[in-house]
């Protein structure tokens, strides 16, 4: 069996690559204590002269210097990556068909990010440039560079470097939709900080889909002066009512899915500006059924013994014509229906919609749900049963 050596080859061209940003602030490693403990005034002395404290303010942990990035650490979703890639010829030979390629892989694809060609490089000459990518993936991210060239003697010689870095979520976002008995959606939406460092909410707005208008239940200004500060791990809660326009039909706004989509905006301790914008927010299309009875005119308090009144309406949701008969059934004791059942209520079109009165009388005092009424289709001699579909408070 033959053992052949492998050789190490001596690379006449170096590459170095630098990530750009922002520095940040360098502050003291604070460490005190009071003049009567054991070690005096010796902690107190040290952090006065620590050249990154600020004289006669060294406990508030400000800094007075910028420390530049010692890594290339992590990259926050939307941020884009700036990088300086540096190539130098450090032989006393020209190197000839000089290549530089970027590419940056991430888990689903591999993006060329440069490509520059070079006929020679002179000795002690050196060819750089600047990449940009805005990132627009999260996990893992590893930046490929690649150096050819031709040596003095003619042979193709290549060398690699690879640099990984990690891209997170900068917010985490959590929405809940709330569909109203009145068709509106109610949108609750929580913002938590990801990142290491405290933020400024600039802007946090929604943008609805054109079968709804949009109205915030927030503050005039969705984020009041001095209250848009968000420290690491904190939340903030949104709030948004949703009305259905009615000029597309009725039917399409009920079963609607895509509502709209948040856009949020802010700033890093240093005024780098963030955005997240959400892909098309979907909630969950309440299901009616062929027909939707929905309650209106009910106050909210009704007098013991004392008939009351309110009104129904009665949407036909299907296919097809409906011809129904409303029945009224005494399910408790603590209401009773007054009125006569089996009541033909008529023909009822596709989308149509009819409004009927209705009377119960309340025989305990307390807070009770209206149930028992039925609807019946003369054509397809289906029924429909509702129940619990409101509440009163008997005094």
């Amino acid at each position: 069996m033959e053992h052949r050596m492998v050789e190490k080859i001596e690379h006449t061209l170096t590459l170095k690559v630098m990530r750009l940003t922002k520095p940040t602030l360098s502050s003291p490693i604070i460490i005190t204590n009071e003049i009567k403990d054991l070690p005096e005034d010796i902690l107190n002395n040290e952090l006065r002269k620590d050249i990154t404290s600020v004289h006669e303010s060294e406990t508030l942990a400000v800094g007075q210097f910028l420390l530049t990035p010692q890594s290339f650490g992590n990259i926050y979703l939307g941020e884009s990556f700036l990088g300086y890639i540096f190539v130098h010829n450090d032989s006393s030979h020209v190197a000839k068909n000089v290549q530089v390629k970027a590419d940056l892989q991430t888990s689903a694809r591999r993006i060329s990010l440069s490509e520059h060609n070079m006929t020679e490089l002179s000795p002690q000459s050196a060819i750089d440039q600047v990449i940009n990518h805005e990132v627009k993936e999260i996990g893992t991210h590893i930046l490929v560079c690649e150096v050819s060239y031709l040596s003095n003697t003619g042979d193709p010689l290549s060398f690699r470097k690879f640099f990984r870095f990690e891209v997170t979520k900068p917010l985490d976002l959590k929405t809940k939709f709330y569909n109203a008995e009145s068709d509106e959606v109610f949108l609750e939406a929580q913002v938590q900080n990801k990142t290491a460092g405290a933020i400024h909410l600039e802007k946090v707005s929604f943008e609805t889909s054109d079968l709804f208008r949009v109205s915030s239940l927030n503050s005039k200004s969705v984020v009041k002066p001095g209250d848009g500060l968000l420290q690491p791990e904190e939340c903030r809660q949104y709030l948004y009512c949703l009305s259905p326009v009615y000029g597309t039909g009725h039917t399409n706004i009920l079963e609607a899915t895509n509502i709209g989509r948040l856009d949020i905006s802010w700033r890093y301790n240093l005024g780098e500006k963030g955005r997240l914008q959400t892909s098309q927010l979907q909630r969950i299309a309440p299901d009616f059924g062929d027909i939707r009875l929905s309650v209106h005119n009910l106050p909210n308090i009704v007098q013991l013994d004392e008939p009351f009144n309110f009104a129904c309406k009665i949407s036909n949701l299907s296919k097809r014509a409906m011809d129904l008969v409303l029945n009224l059934e005494k399910l408790y004791s603590d209401l009773i229906w007054i009125g006569i059942s089996g009541r033909h209520i008529g023909r009822l079109e596709i989308g149509g919609s009819k409004i009927i009165e209705l009377t119960l009388v309340p025989l305990s005092a307390g807070l009770h749900n209206i149930s028992g009424i039925r609807l019946k289709d003369l054509f397809s001699s289906g029924t429909y049963d509702y129940d619990d579909v409101a509440q009163v408070f008997v005094t």
